[in-house]
């Protein structure tokens, strides 16, 4: 496995939110991973729960629905022996007309130590980082970003293939929708890897080569000699208009059957971040194959991750010997 040395006399992490993968440098990015693999190990223990974040109170303030998501912040905060609060967005004041800054400004005088937020709109979550005092880490807003998803998936594909210099990773699906395309493709580009997206020309964004991607219309062509497949599904809720003629084409054009994955490397691994569409995008023989398949293990890397970031940014508040953030820092985000 490769390693990775930080550059010397430097912050390895010195951000004080999380908001986005677009401004993180590759060490940092390697930093965050490093850190998680500890997590990994401790999770897969009887005994699951440290004292780390002991006496600190997080907030996850879904303002969208979410199961993989919350559920792995609320359980890694806990294994890390947090106090956690989900806020019920349903049942909260923002159903009787309140702005978000006053939602901010209600859970700043909370004192919070730390807050998750995932909102519909790109970027509520930094309106919010400005308004609070405490580390905020982005759970998904809108169509920007998602960065721990981005960062998990690089875990797991660190963990299968040992490095990202020079693999090919094809990416496949609602590219224009997606905020977990994006945080990937900022992630892998910045690690090394060769990065191709793959979608119907409705939902290629445009100018997606400023990315540092290479993109295809045709998936047969994307998938040849690619070394990791994400397949993405259609999102649906994002979309107004007809993108797609029928779901039924879509699926022969870019649904991943095992007679697609066989123009991928032979040794490729599959993922895909949830929740799956089976029969649309990915038929259930891929999803469920086994040694191919680590859709599973990135929801395992999900609480490690999540773990790895809310450790490493509550660490002011714990005053952790050489934590100084930059003062002006509000986060690294696009």
């Amino acid at each position: 496995m490769t390693s990775f040395t930080y550059p010397e006399g430097s912050l390895a992490f010195p951000h004080r939110s999380l908001l986005g993968l677009a401004g993180l440098a590759p060490h940092e990015i390697h930093f965050l991973l490093d850190e998680a693999e500890q997590w990994v190990e401790l999770n897969r223990q009887p005994q699951k729960k440290v004292e780390a974040l002991r006496g600190l109170t997080i907030i996850n303030a879904f303002y969208e629905n979410s199961t993989r998501t919350l559920l792995s912040f609320e359980i890694a905060g806990k294994r890390l022996g947090a106090d956690v609060v989900n806020m019920s967005v349903g049942q909260s004041s923002v159903k009787k007309g309140e702005t978000l800054i006053d939602t901010a400004m209600t859970l700043n005088a909370m004192r919070a130590d730390a807050i998750v937020i995932r909102h519909a709109s790109s970027g509520a979550v930094r309106l919010i980082a400005e308004k609070v005092d405490c580390p905020v880490l982005n759970a998904g807003d809108g169509q920007h970003e998602h960065p721990t998803q981005g960062l998990l998936d690089a875990l797991t594909i660190k963990r299968a293939k040992g490095t990202f210099v020079g693999l090919t990773v094809t990416i496949c699906g609602d590219i224009l929708h997606s905020r977990v395309a994006r945080s990937n493709i900022l992630a892998l580009t910045a690690l090394g890897a060769n990065v191709r997206v793959c979608a119907p020309p409705a939902l290629m964004p445009a100018d997606i080569e400023r990315m540092r991607v290479t993109p295809f219309h045709d998936f047969d062509a994307a998938l040849k000699g690619a070394d990791v497949v994400m397949m993405l599904r259609l999102q649906n809720e994002r979309m107004t208009g007809q993108f797609i003629p029928s779901p039924r084409e879509y699926r022969h054009l870019y649904g991943l059957s095992l007679d697609r994955l066989a123009k991928a490397a032979p040794d490729a691994i599959v993922m895909h971040p949830g929740p799956m569409n089976r029969g649309i995008e990915i038929d259930s023989n891929v999803a469920d194959l086994e040694g191919r398949s680590l859709i599973t293990t990135q929801v395992e890397m999900g609480v490690a991750m999540r773990m790895a970031c809310l450790e490493v940014l509550t660490r002011r508040a714990r005053q952790v010997p050489g934590w100084a953030p930059a003062v002006a820092d509000k986060g690294a985000s696009a």
